[in-house]
Order: C-alpha cells, then sequence, then structure tokens
C-alpha cells in the first residue's frame, strides 16, 4: 500500500500562503456549525515517527474555537489503564455532541509501536482489527465524523529529521532509543503498519494516507480533508432534520398483533420456591462462598460484570443487597441507572455505562443495563428505529470485548407475572416505608406490558451468547429468585477459578 503512494508531492511557499486562510476560514465555520448541529467530530492522526503529526495537529487546531476541542496525546498505557478493558481509555475521550475530539495516535498504538516492540501477542492481532473496525463501526454509526489520517515519509527523510532534532539540545530529547530503533528497521516497521492500514480500512472509516514530507503539501490536504467530510455531515445532518419535521421516526411502533418473536418468558416456571428455614440455610451458604470467590478474584485481577434486568419490582434491589451484603465494599460498585443526564444523551448510549467497567480484581454491578435502549427506549420512542435495531449488535460486540479482556459477564431478567406485579404494587402503596419505591412511571408501563414483553423475549434471544448469558430468575418467590442469582455468581466465579488453573497448570507442564 505504501509503495504505492507519491512523497514527492510538494506545495510551493506562495500556493501555500495565498490558500491557507481561505482553508482555515472555512474550517472555523465548519466548527461552529458542527457545534450547533450536534455533530461529534473524532481526528486520528497515526504515522511514522517524525512525520510532524504535532506539527499538523497544532496547525490544524489554530483557526479553531480552543472551547470546542481537547487533543489527547496517547502513550502507553498507565496502571489504571493496564487494568481495564482495552477500549476504556478511548470510550471514555470519544466527545460529546458538537465537540471534537484528536488523537495524536490513538487505539492503534497497539497494532504499531506495541506490536514492533513485541509487548502485544501476535496471536490477538486480527482479533484486535476487529474489535476497532466494531468501535469505529458503533461511532460513525451514532453519527460521530471518523477521519484518521496516517502520515508517511521515507526512511532517508526520517533520519534527516531525526538528525536534526539530536543536532539540538532543546529537541534531541524528543528523539528516543525506541524512535532509533524503528529507523533501523523501517521495512519492518512499514509493513508492520500497512498490514494495520489493510485490516482496518473500512467503508465507515476509510484511511487517508497523507504524503508529508512536503509540510505545506501534508497541511494543505488534512485541511482539505477535513472540511470536505464536515461539510458531508453538515449537509446529511440539515438532511435528517429536514426529514424529520416531515416524519416522527422516533415515535414507538405497536408490534404485529400476531408476534413472530419467539416467546422465552413463557416457558418460565413461576412457581418455584423456597421455604424460609431453606432459603435462610442457602443464603447463610452462599453468602460465605462468595465471600472467599470475592477476595480470590481480586488476587487472581479477573473483572466481573453483573447486569440485572427485570419488570418494576421483581425484586433485583433485593437481590443485589443478598448478594453484596458478604462482599468487601472496596471491591464492587453498584451502578445504580437512571435517565440519562443532558451529558450522557450528549455521547454515545453507551459511553455512561464504559465508562463504569471495573478494573481487573473488581466487580461492577448494573442496576439497569445498556440493555435500555431496545427496552425502555424502543418502546417509549426515546431512540430510532434504526438504532435500537443495532443496538444488539453494538451490544454483542461490547459485551465480547469485555469477555475477551479477561471479564466474567453475566445478565440476569428477574421475571415475575402481572398478577404478582400488582400484588406488589399495592403492597408498596399500602406502606409508607415503601411508597417511595413506586412512582406514576412504573403504573404506565404496566400498561405497556404486552409489548415491553415482545421486546424482552426479542432481546434475549438476539444478545444470550456463549461468553455473556442471560440468566432468566423465576421472581414470583423472591426467596427463590435471590437464591439461584447469588448461585449462579458462585459457580460462575468457580468456573472461572477453575479455569484459571487448569491454564496455569498447563503452562508449567
Amino acid at each position: 500500500m505504501l509503495e504505492q503512494i507519491d512523497l514527492t508531492k510538494k506545495m510551493t511557499k506562495e500556493a501555500y500562503q495565498e490558500g491557507i486562510d481561505s482553508l482555515k476560514e472555512r474550517l472555523a465555520g465548519l466548527q461552529r456549525e458542527c457545534r450547533s448541529l450536534g455533530i461529534p467530530v473524532i481526528l486520528v492522526f497515526e504515522g511514522l515517527d517524525a512525520s510532524g503529526k504535532g506539527v499538523q495537529i497544532n496547525h490544524l487546531i489554530h483557526p479553531l474555537d480552543p472551547r470546542g476541542f481537547q487533543v489527547f496525546a496517547i502513550k502507553e498505557a498507565n496502571e489504571e489503564e493496564r487494568l481495564h478493558p482495552f477500549l476504556w481509555r478511548f470510550w471514555t475521550k470519544i466527545p460529546e455532541k458538537g465537540r471534537i475530539a484528536i488523537f495524536d495516535t490513538s487505539w492503534y498504538r497497539r497494532l504499531s509501536t506495541e506490536r514492533f516492540e513485541k509487548n502485544f501477542p501476535e496471536k490477538e492481532f486480527l482479533h484486535t482489527c476487529e474489535e476497532i473496525n466494531s468501535f469505529e463501526r458503533t461511532l460513525t454509526d451514532d453519527g460521530n465524523v471518523l477521519i484518521k489520517f496516517f502520515l508517511y515519509i521515507s526512511q532517508k527523510e526520517q533520519r534527516k529529521r531525526f538528525d536534526k532534532m539530536l543536532g539540538s539540545k532543546e529537541t534531541a530529547w524528543k528523539v528516543s532509543r525506541q524512535d532509533e530503533k524503528r529507523n533501523r528497521n523501517y521495512r519492518r516497521y512499514k509493513s508492520i503498519n500497512e498490514e494495520m492500514l489493510e485490516k482496518t480500512e473500512t467503508a465507515c472509516a476509510p484511511w487517508v494516507i497523507v504524503e508529508a514530507e512536503n509540510r505545506r503539501f501534508a497541511t494543505v490536504k488534512i485541511y482539505t480533508e477535513v472540511i470536505r467530510r464536515l461539510e458531508e455531515a453538515v449537509r446529511a445532518k440539515k438532511k435528517e432534520e429536514e426529514k424529520n419535521t416531515k416524519t416522527d421516526d422516533g415515535a414507538p411502533s405497536a408490534l404485529p398483533e400476531c408476534s413472530l418473536v419467539s416467546s422465552v418468558l413463557s416457558k418460565v416456571d413461576l412457581s418455584l420456591s423456597y421455604t424460609e428455614k431453606e432459603y435462610k440455610q442457602k443464603l447463610k451458604k452462599l453468602q460465605s462462598r462468595i465471600e472467599l470467590l470475592h477476595s480470590e478474584i481480586y488476587r487472581r485481577r479477573i473483572p466481573v460484570v453483573l447486569g440485572f434486568e427485570g419488570w418494576d419490582a421483581a425484586g433485583k434491589g433485593g437481590a443485589i443487597k443478598r448478594l453484596t451484603e458478604p462482599m468487601d465494599p472496596r471491591g464492587y460498585v453498584v451502578n445504580p441507572t437512571a435517565a440519562p443526564s443532558d451529558l450522557e444523551k450528549s455521547h454515545h448510549y453507551l459511553w455512561r455505562f464504559w465508562r463504569n467497567m471495573p478494573k481487573a480484581g473488581h466487580i461492577a454491578i448494573f442496576d439497569r443495563t445498556w440493555y435500555g435502549r431496545v427496552m425502555v427506549e424502543r418502546i417509549e420512542g426515546f431512540c430510532t428505529k434504526e438504532e435500537w435495531q443495532r443496538a444488539y449488535r453494538e451490544i454483542n460486540e461490547m459485551e465480547e470485548s469485555l469477555v475477551h479482556g479477561g471479564a466474567i459477564v453475566l445478565k440476569f431478567w428477574l421475571q415475575i407475572d402481572k398478577e404478582e406485579q400488582k400484588r406488589r404494587f399495592d403492597a408498596r402503596m399500602e406502606n409508607p416505608k415503601k411508597q417511595w419505591k413506586i412512582t406514576e412511571e412504573d403504573w404506565r408501563n404496566r400498561e405497556k406490558w404486552d409489548l415491553y414483553e415482545e421486546a424482552v423475549n426479542e432481546m434475549i434471544i438476539r444478545t444470550s451468547t456463549s461468553q455473556a448469558p442471560w440468566i432468566i430468575v423465576e421472581g414470583n418467590q423472591k426467596y427463590y429468585a435471590r437464591i439461584k442469582v447469588l448461585e449462579t455468581v458462585a459457580e460462575a466465579l468457580e468456573e472461572r477459578l477453575k479455569k484459571e488453573k487448569r491454564n496455569r497448570y498447563v503452562e508449567l507442564v
């Protein structure tokens, strides 16, 4: 790929000065338009050492309002970042609507520099490419403008720039031993980058190769491409807004009378129960097991993600309380999920959940989860049909990424029938100490029971995977539901620890 690039392209100083002011003015205007239209922009700068990424970023941001962008210089992951899933530190940096995020190197560091230094397992290369492609597709599907630049120079030019920097005390620090090593092994490093470019070239996020030996030419090419892409995005956004004024695509649509979705919930046996004596005996034993297992997964640095969904008043809070009672509070966090704030709504819907994903050895418990996109947001019309339909894929890919990063992911659906829910609602209304638990929204949701039931059936079928399964909890009797949750968690943790032990044994042998 890079062999075909013409590095002799140049631009005279006169031609550059004649056109650059106009480009800067257009870019500044587009930043304002993107802000008013709520278009998030992500600019990625990759390239060979000394190709001028920092210089070009400085040129690009010169006409921009500094209140509307942020530059992230991505270096080797720190200790906190290494304890989280690979994409965590990038998900936490994606811009809100109307802002620009600029990455001086990015999630591609793993596929280029770290791969060259052999700090990255070769067997992980293709999976990481797929993970990055999924990440970028998720962002662009949500309206992010993602522009990826790769700045390319020859080995001779790179050496020349290194020597110039080394010749001055003020700039010598910029050339590291790793830079020198990559220059000596230029062909190998270039080959690694070419493979990265080929495997991550997609329709939604294509690479722009920048001939960077002449910096004026490179600057104008970068400006021109950013302007072109932002103008396209502005036109598309305005066209979309005009369309939305004529049709209400976000309005909730009734499901067909005879649903084609298979019924999972109708097969659940809600008569299952324990006596109070059985419950107390089992609870004591299970909580003792979980106390020990929690310590062991912390020691083994295994992250755990537990998601709780279910009908209103199904008993999620009671199950979570019994689960966490024996745990060290320093090793888990319960994340209650409410309606998104204005800041959260200005990001991709998964952003607020990625921010709370656990680091290695810790447990993140979500009381309501990212599945709101395919349930309440779908039913209530808070997102478009296109958005909730693609969410199944996005959610599966996110959970796969967590599992591949070493996490245990379990998702619980607490199932009760409509009559039991009514009984619990009435009991809460009659008890002054529990009235706070019942809201008008709970009663409104109850009126749409059939719609929610169809959505839940589809959700479970489309997103229950071998790596991140749904566990349906028979919840009409709270004793039974709580015990099943604790048993499932304990068994999953024990199975993972046994697997870790087997793997260590194989390594030793």
